[in-house]
């Protein structure tokens, strides 16, 4: 009798360990088996080329996840790129710094939100707000070339050799002499974004972060879309780099693709430590306290989904308007230079190729990016944490452009 007992345990233990593992694999992924098992393929060979330590994918069509899932490791090395004796895993859980991603998750929509209740125009002259740019050429720079990176500004600046705060960054930003003639060319500029920072604080009078908790995120109930998480005490947070030292050699070495006047030994507040849940970009970090129009910005695959189906479904939600079609419309109207507002609509910058006209999406420089196909309402995101792995013997962080379209082009041909 008492084998018997023993017996009939076993068996349910092995039953309850199979539907456990079988939860613990549904938590993991979650997706159609021919897309994901291609993806799997493409994300295992990054994994094992170290790309990156870890990722997080999800593919979303018409209200359905067709492929979610975690991968690697949040963080596999500590400053110094000494290997972890225990690798934190990664989870889908798990909160990105989303890098340039801000410049649209968090700035362009907070410019969509003012142009739709009427208290900005995006025709408007920046001086109108701003008045250090009443001056000269920058008098000519409107909303929309901010916004089109059309506004003539230099691409980069170490702005934190200069500058401690928000405003000092803003002395300092526009006492910067034009590169370009405004509005005849399009230069990717993270200034501008910072510019378009200052205005929505300006006009609102609350900080970037405080009134796109208040007016969009906190409405959409994202509960995990933030500037500052080690503030609201998040727990699983993918970690970036080690310091800061591809920005100290952008000042360094003048091959590098940046001229700079300012010498990386006299900035005296390098970080010498492995961030996690702190901005890694220079500029957002040292010059604006975490908190900017270009960079700054962490989320989840899951909040950052909501956010582009926001704009996919012509700015509402499970009945609820929060931006009129038209004003979504307008950001999303590609110009001369195939590009939105905010948004790119260049296929081959977006590493897109194939994709349906009307596709639009961002990149991070911590590895992320999203790519929206409005034309069969897909989402693709891919969050990934490659600069935990530390810089490649090329001086810069791993390449992730072949994986990109590799990844698109999977997704099409899948659904």
């Amino acid at each position: 009798m008492k084998s018997k007992n023993i017996y009939f345990l076993a068996i349910v233990c092995v039953i309850l360990i199979t539907v456990y593992s079988g939860i613990r694999i549904l938590k993991t992924q979650i997706g159609d088996s021919e897309l994901s098992n291609k993806l799997n393929a493409l994300i295992e060979d990054g994994l094992k080329e170290e790309l990156f330590p870890g990722v997080v994918l999800l593919v979303y069509k018409n209200g359905t996840v067709k492929h979610k899932k975690a991968y690697g490791y949040a963080q596999k090395y500590s400053f110094g790129r000494v290997a972890l004796e225990k690798p934190i895993e990664m989870s889908a859980e798990h909160l990105f710094d989303i890098a340039s991603m801000t410049k649209v998750f968090a700035t362009t929509f907070g410019v969509m939100l003012l142009v739709e209740r009427g208290e900005l125009e995006l025709d408007d002259f920046l001086y109108k707000y701003i008045d250090r740019f009443a001056e000269g050429e920058k008098r000519k720079i409107t909303i929309r070339h901010l916004l089109s990176h059309r506004a003539g500004l230099t691409p980069w600046k170490p702005i934190y050799c200069h500058a401690s705060d928000k405003e000092k960054s803003l002395d300092y930003i526009s006492s910067i002499p034009l590169k370009y003639p405004v509005g005849a060319e399009r230069h990717y500029s993270d200034l501008g974004f910072m510019i378009l920072g200052y205005l929505i604080e300006g006009i609102t009078g609350k900080s970037l972060d405080l009134y796109l908790k208040e007016n969009l995120y906190d409405p959409l109930k994202l509960q995990n879309t933030t500037f500052h998480p080690l503030s609201r005490d998040y727990r699983k947070i993918a970690a970036t780099s080690h310091g800061n030292p591809l920005e100290r050699r952008m000042i360094a070495d003048d091959t590098f693709g940046y001229k700079c006047d300012e010498s990386p030994d006299d900035f005296r507040k390098w970080r010498h430590y492995t961030q996690k849940g702190e901005v890694n970009d220079g500029n957002a970090f040292y010059a604006h306290g975490g908190i900017a129009g270009h960079a700054g910005l962490f989320s989840t695959v899951d909040d950052l989904q909501i956010l582009a189906d926001l704009l996919i479904n012509k700015g509402s939600l499970k009945g609820k308007t929060y931006i009129s079609p038209e004003t979504v419309e307008t950001f999303l109207r590609k110009d001369e230079f195939d590009n939105g507002l905010g948004w790119s609509l260049n296929a081959k910058f977006i590493k897109a190729e194939g994709a349906p006209e009307g596709t639009f999406g961002h990149t991070g420089f911590t590895g992320c990016n999203v790519v929206v196909i409005p034309a069969n309402k897909t989402i693709i995101i891919f969050l990934t944490n490659r600069q935990n792995a530390g810089l490649g013997k090329s001086g810069y962080y791993p390449n992730l452009n072949a994986l990109r379209r590799n990844i698109v082009r999977t997704v099409l041909e899948e659904i």
